[in-house]
């Protein structure tokens, strides 16, 4: 038997799969772990946590699918996009890896855009414009504010690539996940040379860069031993979370978009021909199927505002004293709960409105100092509407990027749905009415991991391409339909709901010189 296993290095966790021939997932682990915000804005995690998650999923995928060492041909790697990780020659860790949803950097981010000649000719140079969750700012904050970490660099890898390097001892990564440093030339599918130079950025620092199907190395013979692979077990470039959530989805033809509801909340569609959105709202980045392209809205705070929300106000009793009616000990049994608590709340949740900027925000704002907040609240409304409300302002958010889009004149004939947030029926269905079409989904929801299993498996020559490998495996198993009077309702909804970011804009940023007022 042929086994390729996909690991997705997330933010919330790490998640492998054990994926067979005909894309049946023989098994799959996942292991948590924290990020760390150290100050406002900031968040971080420790590459060893990953690591050690890695370790684990893959011995338990293993052990629970009775897979043998020769059986495993190959595995894919996937992972949060824009992540920082510094290593000296030694190759150790030499801080915290900073993050995608870190926001420190607006001071680096307006810098490098003004270095260029402005937004427009960096969109230029790398398809996209300067934004704080991208990786150059973070180099450039650690050049400016921790030069001693700086002058010890060697090597900056994605998480991803991280891991890559503790299986193989190879440094490499992929072009998707490249695409997201705002240090590569998107069209080409290299790194940007020009900038670096600008940038004073020596390319050494850099690894070398895959197509996503690219055999990147072997997993070396003391880590073989470690979870138990044979070492001519080959690791593929694998993909950032955003392309290999599309390839786990069969986002690979003209038309189809997915809608990834992870921690943040991203939609992608599929371009055959390299484009940019002129005002820099949405990210261009290369797919993981070779000579494809990603149009991407990506969205800070998706899931993650829901996640926010039960952590911080529904588990602990002082808040909410009725909290021991419901089963807490499971998350996934606890998220159930509120999502029935939505579904009985009517669409628009009586007025009440939510901001999912809990992280700042990147499409279509390009706003650190964006904020979250309910508008509307009344003393009417239940833990329910506040639940819904935030499921539709996340909703909203994604259809801003769905506009955008087809403003562009690029199809969207078919949605397909994913992420944690996928599993909420009541939530598949608020997409529905606010996209005003159905909402698919398929017969997999492994998301990120399961494309790079697929990535994984052409990699091995098991498919002769990534499309083939998507037709063998991925099935649309189900339609959420859209409903006429509540699509009409959310059309008119979503007109009020973006009235109120351009009207809270300034007092954000009000806020956050307060703030800064007061740590000083």
């Amino acid at each position: 038997m042929s086994v390729f296993l996909g690991i997705d290095i997330g933010t919330s966790g790490t998640k492998t799969i054990a994926l067979n021939l005909r894309g049946v997932v023989l098994a799959q682990a996942s292991e948590s772990y924290s990020s760390f915000q150290a100050k406002p804005l900031w968040s971080e995690q420790n590459p060893d946590d990953w690591w050690t998650a890695t370790v684990n999923t893959v011995r338990k995928v293993l052990w629970a699918a009775n897979i043998s060492p020769e059986e495993v041909k190959a595995i894919g790697l996937s992972g949060q996009m824009h992540g920082s990780v510094f290593l000296d020659k030694d190759k150790n860790v030499i801080r915290p890896a900073i993050l995608w949803n870190d926001q420190r950097t607006a001071c680096e981010t307006a810098e490098l855009e003004e270095s260029v000649g402005g937004r427009d000719q960096l969109v230029s140079l790398v398809a996209n414009p300067g934004l704080t969750g991208f990786t150059a700012p973070k180099i450039l904050w650690l050049r400016k504010h921790e030069p001693e970490n700086f002058e010890k660099t060697y090597k900056v890898l994605l998480p991803k690539d991280e891991i890559r390097r503790r299986l193989t001892g190879e440094f490499a990564t992929d072009v998707s996940d490249a695409s997201g440093t705002l240090l590569f030339d998107v069209s080409t599918r290299k790194w940007c040379h020009p900038l670096l130079s600008t940038l004073d950025l020596d390319p050494s620092l850099f690894p070398r860069c895959y197509e996503s199907p690219e055999v990147t190395g072997k997993v070396s013979k003391q880590v073989a031993k470690l979870l138990g692979l044979s070492p001519d077990c080959i690791v593929v470039g694998g993909a950032g979370d955003c392309a290999a959530a599309a390839i786990g989805n069969g986002v690979v033809s003209e038309g189809i978009l997915s809608t990834i509801l992870g921690t943040a909340s991203v939609t992608v569609l599929n371009s055959d021909k390299f484009a940019t959105d002129p005002k820099g709202r949405l990210h261009t980045i290369c797919h993981a199927v070779p000579g494809k392209w990603l149009f991407m809205g990506a969205n800070l705070c998706g899931g993650g505002a829901l996640q926010w929300f039960r952590n911080q106000l529904c588990i602990k009793d002082y808040l909410f004293q009725s909290e021991r009616r419901f089963d807490t000990t499971s998350s996934g049994s606890f998220y159930e709960t509120l999502s029935q608590e939505a579904e009985r709340i009517p669409p628009g949740s009586d007025g009440l409105f939510f901001l999912p900027y809990l992280s700042g925000e990147r499409t279509p704002h390009n706003d650190p100092y964006a904020r979250g907040c309910f508008l509307g609240l009344t003393l009417a409304h239940t833990r329910g509407h506040l639940v819904r409300s935030i499921m539709e302002g996340v909703t909203y958010n994604m259809r801003d990027s769905i506009e955008m889009m087809k403003a562009l004149n690029l199809p969207v004939n078919e949605i397909r749905a994913t992420g944690g947030g996928s599993q909420s029926p009541v939530w598949v269905k608020i997409q529905a009415d606010t996209f005003g079409q159905s909402i698919f989904n398929i017969n997999c929801d492994e998301g990120p991991a399961y494309g790079a299993a697929l990535l994984g498996a052409v990699g091995a020559r098991a498919f002769s391409s990534v499309q083939e490998a998507c037709e063998a495996t991925i099935r649309v198993v189900s339609e959420t339909q859209s409903t006429f009077r509540s699509s009409k309702y959310y059309n008119d909804a979503f007109r009020i709901w973006k009235h109120y970011y351009p009207i809270l804009k300034e007092s954000f940023r009000d806020i956050a010189v307060l703030q800064d007022t007061l740590e000083s």
